[in-house]
């Protein structure tokens, strides 16, 4: 049988090589960009315009043709049809908007001459960018990643897998990973893709065979190891039930109705003796949110400290003491159905556990002596599912029911039964409608297989066959046959689908979306407007936008990778406040959408979501427990993205805040104005004075300024960041820095002054109309999969407009976005 599976497993590796092979050499000549048509050369470059009589004022002494400052020539760009000049002068705007052009110490214009130059360009190029429409032109072959990889199987099979676990992480670009030209496919990974893809096809079928097997799960997101910093003292999360503390919960998904283990495995000292066996504890299983069994352990004589020692050696302890293999009984045997499953391995709280985190007279949970006592709280730190036994093919499973169409009354209606359940998934998975060859294809893989085994071993060889088809693992868009070179032309509606529900659901297509794509009626604007707004009020979008497009802008991600100075500057932090960290902001972002508040609220929403041990970390009174709940601020310095702990703690050093780290945080992602790369070997802050005496951060960065190669682009990032001085390296309100009263004020390019948080944000919102641009720009590069060109900025306007007249409501936003050009259109190849 073994060798069986394997001649149709190389079938199906070679035939998918082959497959991506031929259409990447059809596609990889056309990859690359061809520039849309100009209008004709201007008669004179030296026109009386806004623009030329801003440039002869202000500009050309550094910025021509023979001293090429930043590799910026204007003396030479047309200023009467500013189209043809159109890359430079969109860099033009961008510096007149962030008025960060000419440099501080230079003559400058003042800001009504800014914004009146600045309008009249955008005016012109928006006018010309009407008649002459360039959409981009993203890559024909997108791969999906890992994250869309995983959605798809579960829209498609009903399967839930983890994608790490299958796949290595992808590469970024433009600061997303749904970037087309970062998203390559190697031989290695398409190894992966065929190894996922026949696991995945066992779980969506279901197979009895399966060999049993343990899958482990831990208490923490994406951390594998067994012993963290979480204290689990309390209920850990709304999954958890009331009167629990502490545990793990994990989706697991059952193949097949049979026998399963649950094993538990208890955190551990230093040297291997388990903690809290001194008092009796209950750990109860549960699934689906009913109890499958409870164990309990701890409290009896043999759980004695002076038990641990009995081979005579204090600093060893016997291996075989019960203090040591106390959670080897530890496990559950139960019968479960196939499917997707939320398992809970949770202690039932006693009423004189300590609160959690870190109190007045309370151990860092990080410390040795924390990590060598045996006599703090039972804690687990992990759970191990195994099985199944005993497994049975259950007809009700998900992913049959989604599968299997029909069933085969005998042999004669096999193919029938085949070609009708694998046309529906390939129809789905292929985003488009089938070709007569798609479906042979299939059938052909079912027959070679059922002669090997049953209809369903069929069925299986013919859905690994579809997750490793080109045409599910790749969003290819092709050029029309007939459309000249370098033109623009509208998207087919079965790829307007796909970009829509990978913009917004990171998924594929529904039924729906499908349907009305394949009939030809999506393009059409009431069709498109009902389409994009019941897909926003799918949960699915919220997820997706909040877990892939804000965690990435933002880089929020990054809170899992924090890796603070415990020991010196911040004992109090563990791994309860980094959740904290991480679960305010999704539940923020989440929440602005549902509302559909407006972009703007971003950066001035009074609103967000505390449980007691995040409220202690902000100085807020009043909330107590572990759950958290929508609390309105009374300080203007938390409000928005500029007051949240994920936010400020990625854009700081370990040890300390970093000012010019914030500023360029703030300059990219919030003003879409990023200062250029530093100069090599910058030299670092000095941390201490002449004195040995720690300087304050204002402090080093102000004689680091005296350098004149840094004043420049220091002028424009320190203001920013140094207003932000009063959150320390966690996101806590602090006054003092070395012992010095902190100094958060300084003058923005523009001349505004700003001394604090609430009044950095005031003058950002002043310019809100740029911030909407920002988040605009980056929703569009997510969106579209490639980075942005200077051709996309009239666009970028168009939409801000639009959004402007429902106050940039995200729906209106996301709609304005979704009819734009660079969404609905594509550019013709050389």
């Amino acid at each position: 049988m073994r060798v069986r599976q394997k001649h149709v497993t190389l079938m199906m590796a070679c035939g998918s090589i082959a497959l991506i092979a031929t259409i990447s050499a059809t596609l990889s000549a056309k990859q690359a960009a061809t520039p849309a048509s100009t209008p004709p050369a201007a008669t004179s470059a030296t026109a009386a315009t806004p623009a030329r009589e801003l440039v002869g004022t202000y500009c050309v002494t550094c910025h021509n043709d023979r001293v090429k400052t930043a590799n910026l020539a204007l003396d030479k760009a047309d200023a009467e049809h500013v189209f043809n000049s159109g890359e430079t002068w969109e860099k033009v705007v961008v510096k007149l908007r962030s008025r960060s052009m000419p440099p501080p110490g230079a003559r400058r214009p003042d800001n009504a001459t800014y914004d009146r130059v600045a309008t009249w360009l955008e005016s012109e190029l928006d006018r010309a960018a009407a008649a002459h429409v360039n959409p981009g032109r993203p890559a024909e072959l997108h791969r999906l990643n890992r994250t869309e990889y995983a959605n798809a199987v579960r829209d498609l099979l009903g399967v839930e897998i983890d994608p790490k676990a299958m796949l290595p992480p992808d590469e970024q670009a433009y600061g997303f990973d749904t970037n087309a030209d970062a998203l390559s496919m190697q031989p290695a990974l398409l190894d992966r893709y065929l190894a996922a893809a026949a696991k995945i096809a066992r779980l969506a079928v279901g197979d009895p065979t399966i060999p049993a097997g343990f899958e482990r799960y831990t208490a923490l997101k994406d951390n594998s190891n067994e012993s963290t910093w979480l204290w689990q003292n309390e209920r850990l999360g709304e999954e958890f039930p009331l009167g629990s503390r502490g545990g793990i919960v994990a989706r697991h998904y059952f193949p097949v109705d049979g026998e399963y283990v649950f094993k538990i495995r208890l955190d551990r000292t230093d040297t291997g003796l388990i903690r809290g066996l001194q008092a009796r504890n209950d750990i109860e299983i549960r699934i689906d949110g009913a109890r499958v069994g409870q164990l309990t352990v701890g409290g009896t004589p043999e759980f004695a400290a002076g038990n641990a020692n009995a081979n005579g050696n204090p600093d060893y302890p016997d291996s075989r003491s019960p203090l040591a293999t106390a959670d080897d009984r530890l496990e559950v045997r139960a019968p479960v159905k196939a499917g997707m499953g939320q398992v809970i391995a949770t202690i039932v709280k006693a009423d004189n556990v300590e609160l959690e985190g870190l109190g007045p007279n309370s151990i860092p949970v990080w410390s040795r002596e924390h990590t060598t006592r045996t006599d703090n709280p039972l804690a687990i730190s992990s759970l191990l599912i195994g099985g199944p036994y005993g497994g049975r093919v259950s007809p009700d499973s998900p992913g049959r029911r989604r599968l299997f169409v029909c069933q085969p009354a005998g042999g004669r209606d096999e193919t029938a039964c085949a070609t009708r359940i694998l046309s529906t998934l390939a129809r789905r998975a292929y985003r488009r409608p089938l070709t007569n060859d798609d479906i042979q294809t299939l059938v052909n893989f079912h027959q070679v297989a059922r002669k090997q085994g049953d209809f369903d071993a069929g069925i299986r060889a013919a859905i690994e066959r579809v997750l490793v088809s080109p045409d599910f693992l790749f969003r290819i868009e092709t050029d029309p046959d007939d459309a000249a070179p370098g033109t623009a032309y509208a998207l087919p509606d079965v790829e307007l689908a796909s970009r829509l529900s990978f913009f917004l659901w990171s998924s594929i297509p529904d039924d729906e979306l499908l349907d009305t794509a394949i009939r030809g009626q999506l393009h059409e604007p009431a069709v498109l407007d009902r389409q994009v707004r019941r897909m926003l009020s799918d949960k699915h979008a919220r997820t997706s936008l909040v877990q892939n497009f804000f965690e990435e802008w933002l880089q929020t991600r990054n809170v899992w990778l924090l890796t603070p100075d415990l020991n010196q500057k911040f004992p109090w932090f563990d791994d309860n406040l980094r959740v904290a960290f991480v679960r305010e902001m999704e539940l923020f972002l989440d929440a602005q959408l549902k509302e559909d508040r407006s972009v703007v609220d971003l950066l001035t929403s009074d609103r967000t979501f505390l449980n007691e041990q995040l409220a202690r970390h902000y100085g807020i009174p009043g909330v107590y427990g572990s759950h958290f709940r929508p609390v309105v601020l009374a300080d203007e310095n938390r409000f928005g993205l500029l007051g949240k702990a994920a936010v400020l703690s990625v854009t700081s050093y370990s040890t300390r805040t970093a000012p010019t780290i914030r500023g360029k945080y703030l300059l990219e992602n919030i003003l879409a104005a990023p200062p250029p790369a530093p100069p090599p070997n910058v030299p670092a802050l000095e941390e201490t004075g002449k004195d040995g005496k720690p300087r304050s951060v204002r402090d080093m960065l102000e004689t680091h300024r005296k350098n004149p190669v840094c004043a420049s682009c220091h002028a424009r990032m320190d203001p920013l960041g140094l207003s932000l001085e009063n959150f320390d390296a966690l996101g806590q309100w602090r006054t003092t820095d070395a012992g010095a009263p902190i100094n958060a004020s300084g003058v923005l390019l523009d001349g505004t002054r700003v001394d604090g948080p609430a009044a950095l944000r005031r003058a950002l919102v002043a310019q809100k109309e740029q911030f909407v641009r920002t988040v605009t720009g980056k929703l569009l590069t997510y969106a579209v999969g490639r980075g942005l060109e200077h051709y996309d900025a009239p666009a970028i306007r168009g939409i801000v407009r639009a959004a402007a007249a429902d106050d940039y409501r995200w729906s209106s936003t996301i709609l304005a976005l979704v009819k734009s050009a660079p969404f609905r259109m594509r550019r013709t190849g050389p």
